[in-house]
């Protein structure tokens, strides 16, 4: 007799005994494999939905749907990051010409701080586009007066230039702590509902952590090098200050 059909006969009559087990181990399996599918697609189905169901320790994740409110701000996060870090690169361009001619000592740093506003620029141009967030229709107003800004407080001399890294550098770390203490809350809620943070806004919170604490980095480098000293310090932070406010507020809506 050939082995399918002993395997046809030993399930038909309910042959559970060791002999049954021994001669044809795998008989019930085989036969039902057989009664479930015929297809490879409906196999590879049943097969996932069975190793789920037959290991609980590995549920699956359970995420929150952004609402809409949640949806538009993140778009208006990265939309006014990447204008703020443009106006960051553009001011240090400006900058770097007529102040490393008056002092040479300042070049390593001027690279150091572009260098790291460059990255930044970077990594919100790829989540833009990756995300499909419309940039800021300021583009070219913010380009104007980020290169002015630059250029002019470069002239006004080393005090000056710092004096307005200082300002900026402030308004940017306030800026770049509120979008991280309203990530987290968010965070907060959803798993005090019971729902799962996902890995991509998680990455994001520690990519807007590690940009704020380089910008804070950058305000210590300007109070070490004289910003203090610019005349009159609170006249030229307090209006650069205010300026940076009114672009945040522009370049979140518009």
């Amino acid at each position: 007799m050939s082995l399918p059909r002993m395997q046809m006969r030993l399930v038909r009559h309910g042959l559970q005994s060791p002999l049954c087990e021994f001669l044809v181990p795998d008989a019930s399996r085989l036969i039902s494999k057989r009664f479930l599918s015929t297809t490879a697609k409906n196999n590879a189905t049943i097969a996932t939905s069975s190793s789920s169901s037959a290991d609980p320790s590995q549920p699956k994740p359970k995420r929150k749907p952004l609402t809409k409110e949640q949806r538009d701000f993140l778009s208006s996060a990265l939309r006014v990051n990447q204008a703020g870090e443009l106006a960051a690169t553009l001011i240090y361009t400006a900058q770097t010409p007529p102040l490393v001619n008056a002092h040479p000592h300042l070049r390593p740093l001027m690279a150091h701080m572009y260098a790291q506003e460059e990255g930044h620029f970077d990594t919100f141009n790829s989540l833009i586009a990756k995300h499909r967030v419309r940039p800021t229709a300021l583009y070219p107003v913010w380009q104007v007066l980020a290169t002015g800004l630059g250029w002019s407080t470069a002239v006004m001399g080393r005090e000056a230039a710092m004096a307005c890294t200082e300002a900026v550098e402030t308004e940017i770390g306030g800026h770049y702590n509120n979008q991280i203490r309203t990530l987290l809350e968010m965070f907060e809620q959803w798993e005090a509902e019971g729902y799962e943070v996902g890995e991509e806004l998680q990455g994001l919170v520690k990519t807007l952590r590690r940009i704020r604490d380089e910008e804070l980095e950058h305000l210590d480098h300007a109070v070490d090098n004289d910003a203090k000293k610019a005349e009159p310090h609170w006249l030229l932070t307090g209006v650069i200050r205010m300026g940076c406010r009114g672009a945040i507020w522009v370049s979140e809506r518009v």
